[in-house]
């Protein structure tokens, strides 16, 4: 992908690149796939009419929204080091089948940021961070955004092993598909989650108390897409 196609990614208002981001961008130097490891606190919650309209792109092909996944990262180790992320996804059920699709992304390394946009289609922005996901209170906050997050966990840890597809739409219009493999430690939670934005992001990235889970130890490979 060239370097003007990255602003041509598909995502919601709030990953929109200004002209001195674009301007600064280094060259995507770490194709997929890519190996990962991290912690993070994610959350979940029932979609509505907010999140059909971000996952729009993915659901012109058919099926249902199930669910919102929210998640605050800190990456430990990839083919661009270290950095944190953002994310608000959207579970698409098409038949017996869930994929997920990535309409909001935002990261503190600009390499991440190419990376992300080329390899797979991901609308990365930019944005600052706070904290470290499941230690206290962690944020981030972008242009006109930004997302707190605190977690109470409880219960005991417990492995998991996830295997998924994220199809995320393209700037020529077409649906690539990766797939996602890995393990973690994960523990329970009570997310409490405050969303603020000009755009629309709060409507169904939504603020309040969710279900979710601490996640250590944690592994996973992104492949192509295709």
């Amino acid at each position: 992908m060239q370097l003007l196609d990255y602003a041509a990614v598909p995502g919601v208002a709030e990953c929109r690149l200004p002209d001195e981001t674009l301007a600064a961008l280094p060259a995507n130097e770490a194709p997929a796939p890519w190996d990962c490891d991290l912690s993070a606190v994610l959350w979940w919650a029932r979609p509505g009419a907010a999140a059909r309209a971000a996952a729009a792109g993915v659901l012109i092909d058919g099926g249902s929204p199930v669910a919102v996944i929210g998640g605050l990262i800190s990456y430990a180790n990839t083919p661009v080091g270290c950095y944190h992320e953002v994310l608000g996804a959207v579970a698409i059920r098409r038949g017996r089948a869930v994929v997920g699709t990535v309409p909001f992304m935002a990261v503190d390394s600009a390499r991440s940021l190419v990376g992300g946009r080329g390899n797979w289609s991901l609308p990365k922005c930019l944005a600052k961070f706070d904290g470290e996901p499941g230690s206290g209170t962690s944020s981030a906050a972008g242009a006109g955004w930004s997302v707190t997050v605190s977690a109470r966990p409880f219960g005991p840890r417990f492995p998991v092993t996830a295997k998924g597809t994220l199809v995320q739409p393209w700037p020529d219009g077409a649906r690539r598909a990766s797939q996602l493999a890995g393990r973690s430690r994960a523990r329970l939670a009570v997310v409490t989650v405050a969303v603020e934005s000009d755009g629309d992001l709060p409507a169904w990235l939504r603020p309040g108390r969710h279900l979710g889970a601490v996640l250590s130890q944690t592994r996973f490979t992104l492949s192509e897409s295709r």
